[in-house]
């Protein structure tokens, strides 16, 4: 059983590197020149947090899996909910960072939010320690909401003539 577990544990790390490949070179060029409020975390914080989180929600999806037999007709909506929300969290760095839309950014983040709390819920039945270790990630994301929308809005996109 261990293959599962690392497996699926290790899993969220995969759009985590390449969202750190992606970013890597735009935190020192293009995310310098944007105003961001005082309150930010320093981008040294990121790559801790984030690896923290992708361990806990990993870890946590193998717990969900685990209690429901594997990949069951009951695993169809707590893991489908997972699987979306990991899917648009690999989504937001190409959008922030690779294609510098922080409108689209922050409705995708705010969607990413969302489907994170409708996971948490649809998990709690099962495994409230799995729940739980979703907590952090869940307010993680609403200062990334917070983060997101203040550079939307004190840096507002050119137009392009």
């Amino acid at each position: 059983m261990w293959l599962p577990l690392v497996g699926m544990t290790a899993l969220p790390h995969l759009g985590g590197f390449y969202g750190g490949y992606i970013t890597r070179t735009q935190v020192k060029t293009w995310y310098p020149t944007l105003q961001k409020p005082s309150w930010r975390p320093p981008n040294g914080a990121f790559p801790i947090v984030w690896t923290c989180l992708y361990t806990g929600m990993g870890y946590g999806s193998y717990l969900i899996w685990k209690e429901l037999g594997g990949f069951t007709e009951d695993a169809v909506v707590p893991l489908g909910l997972y699987g979306l929300q990991l899917a648009l969290n690999w989504a937001w760095t190409p959008l922030f960072f690779g294609a510098h839309k922080l409108k689209w950014a922050l409705v995708e983040i705010v969607l990413l939010t969302g489907t994170v709390g409708a996971t948490m819920v649809s998990w709690y039945p099962i495994s409230r320690t799995a729940t739980w270790l979703l907590a952090p990630y869940l307010s993680w994301l609403c200062l990334a909401c917070s983060l997101n929308y203040c550079i939307w809005r004190d840096n507002p996109e050119k137009k392009e003539e």
